[in-house]
């Protein structure tokens, strides 16, 4: 049997809060401690939603409950109904809901090491039950799959299913050490320096175009599409590199200066923008909501 996540629209909401439970702690023991429920009564409410839904959704093994494909595709319509009930809780009485769970974020592998990954202590601080895994890799992930539940993106996405932000725009500069940056004094050609470029499977990246485009009789001296290694190979003085402004502030670099003849070729520096992409159906959803907010609040520009 397909099951959809309309699916659960008949199941009762008791059903389904026992299903997150024991989707989140793996047991049904466990599941009815944080209930307070007792086992038997966890087990027998499952099995009744599994038969509501024509379908198993967890696995018994040794190690404990693992949850079936069913189970992960009806788990965005179960959390979807606990934010409509917290929602309604909250409304009626004020409280604020918690936030629990893993949240899985995407975004760009410089990103994440250098902005996402040193807020998290304070995430943590704030939502100790949340838990994060960071995809910090190159490749995108669909979130209208559920391959992530919010994405930081430099390009905005399109989708009727997707909630989108725009958090900040950044203009990247040439920039390189601060010792670099003496020695070099005001440049007259950007061909006059080393520089720090992109590989050649990202040729047609901005960065990498103005670069080929001003100062293509440049040597380089060091060609990766690594950005943390352009970084720190830029922070030693290996030569300069073009880096969006707010990277250059957090690791100690400098704007190079250069010459009148030269503002042309400052002025097309590409610019970037951050924009932060939710799922509709998990917006609303506590522990969803409460990663959206704070990633708002940490790296929305003023």
């Amino acid at each position: 049997m397909a099951v959809r996540s309309q699916d659960l629209g008949d199941a009762r909401w008791d059903d389904v809060r026992i299903f997150l439970a024991v989707h989140r702690h793996g047991s049904l023991g466990q599941a009815g401690a944080r209930l307070g429920l007792d086992t038997s009564t966890v087990s027998r409410r499952l099995t009744a939603l599994e038969a509501s839904l024509g379908a198993r959704l967890f696995d018994r093994t040794r190690e404990g409950l693992v949850p079936t494909r069913i189970a992960e595709l009806v788990l965005p319509a179960a959390e979807a109904m606990e934010a409509a009930h917290r929602r309604l809780a909250r409304d009626a009485t004020g409280a604020e809901s918690d936030a629990e769970g893993v949240v899985r974020v995407s975004t760009a592998p410089g990103f994440a090491d250098v902005f996402v990954a040193p807020a998290l202590v304070r995430l943590r601080a704030r939502h100790p039950r949340i838990r994060i895994e960071l995809d910090a890799s190159v490749r995108v992930l669909d979130l209208t799959r559920h391959e992530a539940d919010i994405a930081l993106r430099s390009v905005r996405p399109e989708g009727a299913d997707l909630v989108v932000t725009k958090l900040a725009s950044a203009r990247w500069v040439a920039a390189a050490s601060r010792e670099l940056v003496k020695d070099a004094g005001r440049v007259a050609s950007w061909d006059a320096l080393p520089w720090i470029a992109w590989d050649r499977d990202l040729g047609s990246f901005p960065a990498a175009r103005w670069l080929a485009r001003h100062a293509p009789g440049a040597e380089i001296a060091l060609r990766t599409s690594f950005f943390l290694s352009q970084l720190t190979a830029a922070e030693t003085g290996l030569g300069a590199m073009l880096v969006p402004e707010p990277y250059m502030h957090v690791r100690g670099l400098a704007p190079l200066r250069y010459a009148a003849a030269l503002e042309a070729s400052a002025a097309d520096w590409p610019t970037d923008d951050l924009w932060l992409v939710g799922h509709r159906a998990l917006r609303d959803v506590p522990r969803v909501a409460a990663v959206w907010d704070f990633l708002i609040e940490e790296l929305r520009s003023p």
